[in-house]
């Protein structure tokens, strides 16, 4: 009888050891690690960003590439996406994007793109909504994956008063998102390819344009629930009217609950062509239940 006690002491603890490996080893794997921008939502599953942008412009690169100074023009994105996963084989993810735009010119400061002022040196309102899929064009590789969208622009005039707020074309654009981590879960690469097609109103300076924008980002993991990485932008738009640009940055993450993650970038444009020349500084808070 103490035998059999003993032998049953024994499988109960190798399974309640076990249990508590497998949950530690769960843990291990943060939200960050696992849901990159290439990986598809479960159905039903959410995922909610809320993410900001602030552009600030102090140069401007002709079309030779020669740069001059200029009075500071600001230029602030918000930008809300939501996706929910609504496919049995975790392949088609469906959601919206809005944006809204704060812009000052004038050489003000750049945090003057938070002022709630009325004056002839901003402009601001929400500029743009997107019906958006995501899906995973091939079965057998999971972190590949496509974002299709149409931008349907809520601008009439781009510019009033010397001040541009967005463009008031349409644009149809695909990203294409790949990851892939190296051995040992300490390193992950991921690139992106986004491609828009600007079209429709003819007043728009990118109508009848093509915006190609390739970038790479290289995440070391200091631990499960964080992330430092550097990165490099390239923009090269082409057709009725072009412009280039190339930027340079760095940043980091961190998961504060299962639920939310803290994302934070800087980037600085280093040489351009026909483009305003600046710096970038980007603030994310992501929700994935």
């Amino acid at each position: 009888m103490k035998n059999k006690l003993a032998s049953i002491l024994v499988i109960a603890l190798s399974l309640s050891f076990s249990n508590g490996f497998s949950q530690e080893n769960e843990e291990e794997q943060s939200n960050i690690q696992t849901y990159t921008p290439s990986k598809l939502l479960n159905k039903g599953q959410w995922d909610i960003k809320f993410f900001n942008n602030l552009y600030t412009e102090t140069k401007f690169a002709d079309s030779n590439g020669n740069t001059q100074n200029k009075l500071r023009e600001n230029f602030f994105t918000s930008t809300v996406e939501a996706f929910t996963g609504v496919s049995e084989n975790n392949r088609i993810n469906i959601g919206a994007i809005i944006e809204f735009r704060s812009n000052t010119i004038g050489g003000r400061q750049a945090l003057s793109v938070f002022s709630l002022e009325d004056t002839n040196t901003d402009r601001k309102g929400i500029t743009s909504i997107a019906p958006a899929i995501k899906w995973q064009p091939l079965e057998n590789i999971g972190n590949f994956s496509v974002q299709t969208a149409v931008h349907i622009p809520l601008v009439k005039n781009e510019t009033e008063n010397r001040i541009f707020l967005d463009q008031s074309s349409w644009i149809f654009q695909n990203r294409f998102f790949y990851d892939y981590t190296f051995s040992g879960g300490k390193w992950q690469l991921f690139t992106e390819l986004n491609t828009e097609y600007s079209f429709g109103e003819e007043t728009s300076f990118a109508n009848n344009t093509f915006l190609l924008v390739p970038g790479a980002f290289l995440s070391y993991f200091p631990s499960s629930k964080s992330t430092v990485l550097g990165f490099v932008q390239h923009a090269q738009r082409f057709g009725d009217f072009t412009q280039d640009y190339t930027a340079l940055g760095f940043g980091g993450k961190y998961q504060i609950t299962r639920v939310l993650n803290l994302e934070a970038l800087y980037s600085n444009f280093v040489r351009g062509n026909n483009n305003g020349l600046g710096q970038s500084f980007n603030l994310g808070l992501r929700a994935l239940f």
